[in-house]
């Protein structure tokens, strides 16, 4: 059987100008032209977008149309394909209370319309993943929402898309926290309820992040295993994360070495990439790094799948087989760590 030769993601927004919620800005802006040059020269495939990482908000559409094609003809002589595109419905003034779930009518009527320009963005670029990360769509204060009422107005929300486009796929993107104080889909099996949920299943999926599984308390791998099985499994956000606290979108595997070998382990073993499936980065680079720098985390974490998932294709899986039959598992966690430390298998 051939292997899977993987096709790598990140987002412009993972060359960042260090700036946090604690200090400003420690590097300049790195020109949007070169960002995209970098994808190539570190072995990457495909952009993740957000739609105003394409072309800004609030344009009439044939304005929009000419800057799309400025975008898509620097893409085609990159020889880059779209990943994804997600509409960036966190950051308006019109979404602090949720977009689907706002309160106000029209704030929830402007977040519609601005996911189904979303979705004519995608179409524009050939992409048919559409990731919601639903940032908002949670509360401050449990009372100040009727959660039921909020659920179905995010399935609402996501027919709305479903229905504009009949091309696109879209992939809920689960996160348990921040930048609301609770969210009402958190996890990957809030994700995936909701997805049967919707007018078209088939075309309702998810996108797992390590760090979201992680803030969750939960095992990335496991809901990584958990979408697989279910036939959800379009896109993936590989990081690492230090303990329950802020989204950190730390190098693949700087945290926990075998927490981030299972993910390869998971997706390796189940055919994820087969169909064309993305291994997507979601990374930050440290504040202290130099702007000249810039782009070094990423190169870091494709190393480290890459290095994983030579490690994976060289564990003997007959011996794996050997020793789950007979229960033998201090043996099995050996051979295992046996792998991760360098040691002849």
């Amino acid at each position: 059987m051939a292997l899977t030769q993987y096709k790598f993601s990140f987002g412009p927004w993972n060359i960042s100008t260090g700036a946090d919620p604690f200090g400003p800005p420690v590097r300049n802006e790195v020109e949007y032209g070169r960002k995209l040059k970098a994808y190539k020269e570190l072995g990457y495939d495909a952009v993740q977008f957000h739609d105003d990482d394409i072309v800004p908000d609030g344009l009439d559409w044939p304005a929009q149309q000419k800057g799309i094609a400025a975008v898509k003809k620097i893409l085609d002589s990159e020889g880059l394909f779209v990943e994804i595109v997600a509409p960036r419905l966190w950051e308006d003034p019109r979404t602090i209370d949720g977009a689907f779930t706002s309160n106000s009518a029209s704030d929830r009527q402007y977040a519609i319309d601005r996911s189904r320009r979303a979705a004519d963005i995608a179409s524009e670029v050939n992409c048919k993943n559409y990731v919601l990360w639903l940032a908002r769509e949670g509360t401050y204060a449990r009372e100040s929402k009727c959660a039921k009422t909020a659920v179905a107005r995010i399935v609402d929300g996501w027919n709305a898309i479903l229905e504009h486009n009949k091309d696109i796929r879209i992939l809920g993107e689960a996160k348990p926290n921040e930048p609301v104080d609770q969210a009402y889909l958190p996890t990957v099996g809030h994700m995936i309820g909701v997805a049967y949920k919707t007018i078209d299943p088939s075309r309702s999926g998810v996108l797992i992040e390590s760090a979201h599984s992680i803030l969750a308390g939960l095992d990335p791998a496991d809901d990584m295993a958990y979408a697989l099985y279910h036939d959800k499994l379009w896109s993936v956000h590989l990081n690492d994360q230090n303990g329950l606290k802020y989204d950190q979108d730390k190098v693949f595997g700087a945290v926990d070495l075998r927490r981030a070998f299972d993910q390869v382990w998971v997706l390796e073993k189940s055919g994820y990439g087969k169909n064309g499936e993305c291994i997507g980065l979601d990374v930050k680079a440290m504040r202290t790094t130099k702007l000249e720098e810039s782009f070094i985390h990423l190169q870091n974490s494709r190393t480290m799948f890459l290095r994983l998932l030579d490690i994976v294709r060289g564990v003997d899986q007959k011996k794996v087989d050997e020793l789950r039959a007979n229960r033998q598992y201090e043996q099995l966690e050996m051979l295992i760590l046996d792998a991760l430390t360098g040691k002849s298998v």
